[in-house]
């Protein structure tokens, strides 16, 4: 807190703030505009506003573009309004999520760091009170592995929408074939497709409502860095062909429809390969391989899965 009333007490240095709450997103060239100082000058006091976390720094190749960063000034007002008003403003204060628009550029960049407990984070992300409000829905279930999720939004509710888009999609596309050849197909088909031609319109346009609510959410999240980062499977891959492994986390990008890459990170006891999976937006394709790339450099992976 003392770096932020330091960094404040300059008149140079709030008139960076005052000129990057006009516009935000600016380059050193850009901030160095009109104002009678070097721009030597200019970087030392937009160092000295990152190290009291005023300001965040976003690199593009070769720009740097500045962002003003509330979340330190609220922490502030957080300390003194607490006691009047402590819900609404922890609210604000709790986590800041960084965002990108569409375009490579960002709008605005928040940054905030949380001095908390891996568990009390968990809470915070999927407790009804939290996903209300910043996510406008909220999920029925215990979380744990296996279990049911049921997902409420705009006063439809829905289990497992992207299992009721999959099953009624795949199902409409294999109609014709199914009438002629219903035999022929294998049993997890065979289970699924009277199960998805059984689901009334109703659901399907509610769990596809669900499903692009998830997509529109999650895109400028990834927009905003290199990938997310998680575990392929919830464990190493199945033995045998039989099966190819729960998909519970692989599943909510593909019904998404944004691109993921699994590389190789291990070998479990057994001998059989662990993944860690990378996501980005539609957009960032590129951007995907070449974080996925230097992923498989650092982790340098080689050995290979036990004949």
């Amino acid at each position: 807190m003392d770096d932020v009333f330091k960094a404040l007490a300059d008149p140079q240095r709030r008139l960076l703030l005052d000129r990057l709450n006009a516009r935000n997103g600016q380059t050193l060239r850009e901030l160095c505009a009109g104002l009678d100082t070097t721009r030597q000058a200019v970087s030392k006091h937009l160092a000295v506003l990152e190290a009291a976390n005023l300001v965040t720094s976003v690199r593009r190749g070769r720009e740097k573009w500045h962002y003003l960063n509330p979340a330190p000034i609220t922490a502030l007002a957080d300390r003194w309004n607490s006691r009047y008003d402590r819900a609404r403003a922890h609210a604000l204060a709790d986590l800041k999520t960084a965002l990108e628009d569409t375009v490579t550029r960002p709008t605005f960049v928040h940054t905030s760091y949380i001095r908390t407990t891996p568990e009390r984070l968990w809470a915070a992300l999927t407790e009804p009170a939290f996903t209300r409000r910043y996510w406008q829905t909220h999920f029925e279930t215990d979380w744990a592995q296996g279990s049911p999720m049921v997902w409420h939004e705009q006063g439809a509710t829905l289990a497992d929408p992207g299992q009721v888009v999959l099953e009624a999609e795949a199902a409409t596309y294999h109609q014709p074939m199914w009438a002629k050849y219903a035999s022929d197909y294998g049993p997890g088909m065979a289970e699924m497709i009277p199960r998805g031609l059984a689901r009334p319109a109703s659901e399907y346009i509610n769990a596809n409502r669900a499903r692009l609510a998830f997509r529109e959410t999650m895109i400028p999240l990834l927009e905003a860095h290199d990938a997310l980062l998680s575990p392929t499977a919830l464990g190493s891959a199945p033995a045998g062909l039989g099966w190819t492994g729960d998909a519970v986390l692989c599943a909510p990008w593909s019904s998404a429809g944004v691109p993921s890459i699994s590389i190789p990170t291990g070998l479990d006891d057994a001998g059989l390969p662990l993944a860690l999976q990378l996501v980005q937006a539609p957009s960032g394709l590129e951007r995907l391989l070449g974080t996925a790339a230097w992923c498989e450099r650092v982790v340098a992976f080689s050995a290979r899965p036990r004949e």
